[in-house]
């Protein structure tokens, strides 16, 4: 297949990083699909602990972006209909590493979030709103877009997980909760999904699961299988982004119904 366009710098106030983005208008670090408790709820684990491992590596992303708010977009815990100590200490854990880096960590809901509110003491939103107010129409569609067009931090973002549609116009949906990874040359990797509007006549970013312990969707045959999430009807239209943390750029890809024609 043809190589992909390396794009090493941040891209419409986007930078992506190891399964996260940051979002430079709102200064958010934006991560989906913690799933703690996965280790306790299954045969699968790692070799430092679950713990340790979403510790170091939001640890090592707080300190590259120092961003101001730290994001996620749903699945915080893994059991629907409970969450042990264990898995409360590592959410504390998670907290504490924010707060200690002056960063506001908030928790957006996600379908596995159902018993969430017995462990944390915060806000649990259904959505979350990042970035100045846009007018939009009735339909939702972007109005005014000449005053706005070069300043990314003016744009409306709306956090949510992806299992339902959003309540809020936005002129960008980040979401998570399909867990993308792509194969290239028999090589799996989580990716990113990105399509400039097609949602609602706004652009969309999807996030590959932060945890490591979940094996992921793999989205080479998206356009035929379909993708679970009331976002994601075109397929087709939405381009993988894979980040390489050995040169800590970003490789972009065709958009999937032209990707599946160069593998």
């Amino acid at each position: 297949m043809t190589d992909p366009d390396v794009d090493p710098a941040p891209d419409g106030g986007v930078a992506f990083a190891e399964r996260a983005i940051h979002l430079a208008g709102p200064d958010a670090l934006v991560v989906a699909d913690l799933h703690v408790g996965r280790d306790e709820a299954s045969a699968v684990s790692l070799p430092l602990g679950e713990r340790a491992d979403l510790r170091d590596r939001l640890g090592a992303l707080l300190d590259r972006f120092d961003p101001a708010t730290v994001v996620v977009a749903g699945d915080a815990i893994h059991t629907f209909d409970r969450v042990t100590d264990r898995s409360r200490e590592t959410l504390n854990a998670l907290r504490d590493a924010c707060e200690a880096n002056g960063a506001a960590l908030e928790l957006v809901a996600g379908n596995h979030d159902a018993a969430l509110a017995n462990a944390w003491d915060g806000p649990i939103r259904d959505e979350l709103v990042l970035g100045a107010e846009r007018d939009r129409d009735t339909e939702g569609t972007r109005v005014g877009d000449d005053a706005t067009d070069g300043d990314p931090g003016a744009h409306r973002t709306v956090v949510c997980h992806g299992h339902e549609a959003p309540a809020t116009a936005a002129d960008r949906y980040v979401i998570g909760h399909v867990h993308p990874t792509i194969e290239i040359e028999g090589d799996r990797r989580p990716c990113f999904l990105r399509g400039d509007g097609t949602y609602r006549d706004a652009d969309l970013l999807v996030l590959p699961a932060f945890t490591r312990l979940a094996p992921g969707v793999t989205v080479n045959d998206a356009t035929t299988a379909g993708l679970d999430s009331p976002l994601l009807s075109d397929a087709a239209a939405l381009a993988p982004v894979v980040y390489d943390p050995d040169r800590e750029e970003s490789l972009r890809f065709p958009p999937l119904g032209r990707f599946r024609e160069l593998l």
